[in-house]
Formats: structure tokens, C-alpha cells, sequence
């Protein structure tokens, strides 16, 4: 028995083992959505851990699969638990859990990337943006074809301040191909160093917590697992419009491998674009045979907020299309006097 004025803490009836669930239900990881599962119970006690104390929470599970991470949350104490579940073949072993732990699951089949969040919580939840975050978060253990996409629509959710994020600042814990978090979490000079960087970490504190070997999870995929949690920041480190910054840091990762001078040309039209190149550059105090790696936080700020500046003064800027420009000459078999931009594993993703 609990002692006088505490509460008992929750525990899990005796359940099968997420192995037994998956034999139960004939459950087998789809290849073509990048399911993997992970069955240690330990490593997904670790992963619910790193998003803090849960104690009374509201969580919003994404992809919860086979429930093994369903079970850490569960176990942490929460008070409200949402699952957004795609895949159907995994419903009944939810409501087993839901069953289990009578009026603190929620089910939702659907996708994560389409369910309207924000009206998924009580009301009196909500925060002050420059309050102490939330008693809300994600967690996730997301296929790998959708961590990508999900995390941009995510970020782009905290500039605006909806969303999820409607709620205050929404902690997430979440995991990606160990290569992605490494870019999510690079610093200038680091070769990792890419627009996931930019776009999270002047938005976010973006913490790599650890590494979760291929091993653990079945299938095995070929890639390593990294566990990452965002806090967003209560002011960013770039107070420009999210396409806005999108668009530069884009651009300027376009030719990583060169000077970003090469990528900032990409900004405006072959008409002046020497020249507003070299304006843009000088007035953001930028040093244009940098590689795009190599530059920090400040000086994307001051790209950003020097082509604000000129697409103010010249709207047609802003909807101008580098790539688009290209796509016209080759129809009118014009020479292209640039070189066409390099893909990132990224926008492939896109």
C-alpha cells in the first residue's frame, strides 16, 4: 500500500514480451516503410528517459509499432499517453496495452504527418512561449523514410509556434539514422555540418543523447540509431521568417563541397547576380571563400537578415527559383553557364 498522501506509482499488469506480440499478431517489419523494431525493454526504458521526468505527463508516442517504447512511457508514470499509429497490423496489440492501463492510452490511427497535434491536448496545458516548457512531449521511434520530412514540418511548427508547439515549447525525444543526428547536432567545421544543422539548432537545443547499435532492433538495419532531444528556444537564433531561412541555408549548402559564395549566387537572377552576390556578402560581413561548413550561427543570421533587407526592397527576389531559371534554359536549349546544384542525401529524403 501506498503511504498516506502519495500516490501508488503505476505498474504494468503481466503482459506477453513484445517478441511474444509479434509472434501473436503475425507481425513482420514492412522494408518499404523503413520499420525496424526494438524489443529491449532496457534500451527503450533508456530512450523514454533521456525526455526527462514523465511523472503525470502528457505524451504523444509517434509510430509506437509493436508498444515496446509504449511500455517505458507507461511505466514512467504519465498521465495521458497519445498513440499515432499508420500501420493497422499493429492496433490490437495497442489496445492490449490500452487494456492494460485503463483510461490513460488514447489510440489514433493515422499519419503523424497529416494529424492536426494541436487539438490533441487539454487546453489548460498551454504555456507561455518564455515559460518552463510544457508537461507535454514526443517521443518516437521513427521509420527512417519519414524522420527527415517530419522533423523540417516539426521545426518549421516552432517558428510559427503551432502544432504541437501551440502548447509552449514541446519537448521531443526521437530517433534517427545515426548519420542524420550527426548532422542535427554539428557544429561549425564539422564535415556533418548541413542545413538540418542551421534549421533545428537556431531553433532548438538539439542534444545527441546515444547510440543504439543496428543490432538491437529487428530487422537489423545497416545504419546505427542516435537518440536526439529538442528544446525549443525561447528567442531563435535567427528572427527571420522559416521559408526565409530555409531558402539561404539551402542555398548555401547547394555546393558544400565549394566556397559559399558559390551557393549564395543561387539567391538571385543571372541579371545582377554578381552583384547582389557580392552586396549580400559584404554587408553580412561574411568572408565569401569560406566553405559552407565552416560558417557560424551569427554569420547565417546575418545572411538571412541582409537578404531580408533586399527582398523588402525587391519582392521578386523571394519567389526567385535558381533551380526553376535552369529548368527554363534547358527547354530553350540556352548554355547553362553554372554548374547544376549538388543533391543532398536530405532533399532526397524530401
Amino acid at each position: 500500500m501506498a503511504a498516506p498522501g502519495k500516490v501508488a506509482a503505476f505498474h504494468l499488469p503481466p503482459l506477453p514480451t513484445i517478441g511474444e506480440i509479434i509472434k501473436l499478431f503475425r507481425l513482420k517489419a514492412q522494408k518499404q516503410l523503413s520499420q525496424n523494431f526494438l524489443l529491449d525493454l532496457r534500451l527503450t526504458d533508456k530512450i523514454v528517459k533521456q525526455a526527462g521526468n514523465l511523472k503525470n505527463a502528457h505524451v504523444c508516442e509517434v509510430g509506437p509499432g509493436p508498444g515496446g517504447i509504449t511500455r517505458s512511457i507507461l511505466s514512467a508514470g504519465v498521465q495521458q499517453l497519445l498513440l499515432v499509429e499508420k500501420d493497422a497490423r499493429f492496433i490490437p496489440g495497442l489496445q492490449m496495452l490500452s487494456e492494460a492501463a485503463p483510461g490513460k492510452v488514447r489510440i489514433v490511427r493515422g499519419d503523424i504527418l497529416t494529424y492536426k497535434i494541436e487539438k490533441a491536448f487539454p487546453k489548460h496545458l498551454k504555456k507561455d512561449w518564455a515559460d518552463e516548457p510544457p508537461d507535454i512531449h514526443i517521443i518516437g521511434n521513427l521509420p527512417f523514410s519519414v524522420s527527415t520530412p517530419l522533423i523540417i514540418k516539426w521545426l518549421e511548427n516552432v517558428s510559427k509556434k503551432d502544432g504541437p508547439f501551440i502548447y509552449g515549447r514541446t519537448q521531443m525525444t526521437l530517433t534517427f539514422q545515426k548519420e542524420v543526428a550527426e548532422r542535427l547536432t554539428a557544429n561549425p567545421g564539422d564535415k556533418q555540418r548541413s542545413r538540418l544543422s542551421i534549421m533545428s539548432q537556431h531553433l532548438c537545443t538539439v542534444e545527441n543523447c546515444f547510440v543504439i547499435p543496428g543490432q538491437a532492433f529487428v530487422p537489423k538495419p545497416q545504419v546505427d540509431v542516435a537518440v536526439v532531444h529538442f528544446t525549443p528556444l525561447v528567442t531563435p537564433k535567427i528572427q527571420q521568417p522559416f521559408k526565409l531561412v530555409e531558402k539561404v541555408v539551402q542555398s548555401v549548402f547547394q555546393f558544400r563541397r565549394k566556397y559559399c559564395f558559390r551557393g549564395i549566387e543561387t539567391l538571385f537572377p543571372e541579371d545582377g547576380r554578381l552583384k547582389r552576390t557580392e552586396q549580400l556578402m559584404m554587408t553580412a560581413n561574411v568572408d565569401p571563400t569560406l566553405r559552407p561548413f565552416q560558417l557560424s550561427m551569427s554569420q547565417f543570421r546575418n545572411l538571412c537578415d541582409t537578404y531580408r533587407k533586399m527582398c523588402d526592397e525587391d519582392p521578386s527576389l523571394f519567389v526567385y527559383s535558381y533551380r526553376e531559371e535552369l529548368r527554363q534554359k534547358k527547354m530553350r536549349n540556352l548554355p547553362i553557364s553554372t554548374s547544376e546544384p549538388e543533391q543532398t542525401e536530405e532533399e532526397n529524403q524530401l
